[in-house]
């Protein structure tokens, strides 16, 4: 029997049995199409439950669900712009796969010092406000992209 998922209308809704197919060697290493059955086309996020029900937490089972996790909005950090001591550029890409310029965060090694050599207090998402920036950084904050309409010609 399968296991139950949340359909989206909140109702859990009955996980077909996938039946493993495997080559002629004997290959057992877990492959996508045994989560997904034949002539399916289940959603992303689908894919990535069925990946978690199953105990399956690497390749795509590592990632969140697409939605899940929103980025992070902080301050862009241009590419030439050299970062002191106690700060990192932090990348991230949208759920259809577009970048999004880095941020400003805080390293998570090395906090920076403030003027009495102390180590500055770190928000818990590592995100530096417009009134702790270092020195010299343009002071502009990130626009995420819009989602990509594979409808109107989109990737």
């Amino acid at each position: 029997m399968g296991q139950a998922l949340a359909s989206q209308t909140g109702a859990p809704a009955e996980t077909p049995r996938i039946w493993r197919k495997r080559d002629i060697d004997g290959d057992q290493t877990p492959d996508l199409a045994d989560y997904v059955n034949q002539g399916e086309t289940p959603t992303m996020a689908e894919v990535i439950a069925r990946l978690h029900l199953a105990g399956v937490h690497t390749g795509l089972g590592a990632f969140s669900p697409p939605g899940t996790r929103p980025p992070l909005i902080g301050l862009a950090v241009p590419e030439g712009y050299v970062l002191p001591a106690g700060y990192v550029r932090h990348y991230q890409a949208t759920d259809d796969g577009q970048r999004i310029e880095p941020i400003l965060m805080y390293s998570p090694h090395q906090p920076p010092l403030d003027a009495n050599g102390q180590p500055v207090a770190v928000p818990a998402d590592r995100v530096v406000p417009a009134e702790l920036a270092p020195a010299g950084l343009p002071l502009r904050r990130i626009v995420v992209p819009a989602p990509v309409d594979p409808s109107r010609g989109g990737r």
